[in-house]
């Protein structure tokens, strides 16, 4: 005759389970909702990534992260916008040889 327990923890387990999966469904996306129209200094930009409208965003943008950890929305084709990302490319190879050392690296991750 097996434990009474076990159909409980059963339960309980599979209740924390589906619980946790929802809650981590729903986590909310950070996302631009508008874009810069004015360029952005390239003494404060340390790295860049893409936001891609319908995965859970309404607009394309391309997102900076300045060295203080702020964030920046641009938007995809300007022509600034491009010159921007070729500046932080060259400063993440920069800083790659300089071991991410330096004042000029300040912000960049590897």
């Amino acid at each position: 005759m097996a434990p009474r327990g076990d159909g409980r923890l059963f339960l309980s387990i599979l209740f924390i389970t589906c619980y946790c999966t929802v809650t981590l469904a729903q986590v909310p996306v950070d996302c631009c909702l508008s874009v810069a129209k004015k360029p952005i200094g390239k003494g404060l930009v340390a790295n860049y990534h893409h936001q891609v409208q319908g995965q859970g965003c309404a607009i394309d943008a391309t997102i900076f992260l300045s060295r203080g950890g702020r964030t920046m929305c641009a938007p995809i084709n300007e022509k600034w916008v491009e010159g921007l990302k070729r500046h932080v490319d060259q400063l993440r190879k920069f800083c790659k040889k300089q071991n991410y050392t330096g004042k000029r690296c300040t912000g960049v991750k590897p």
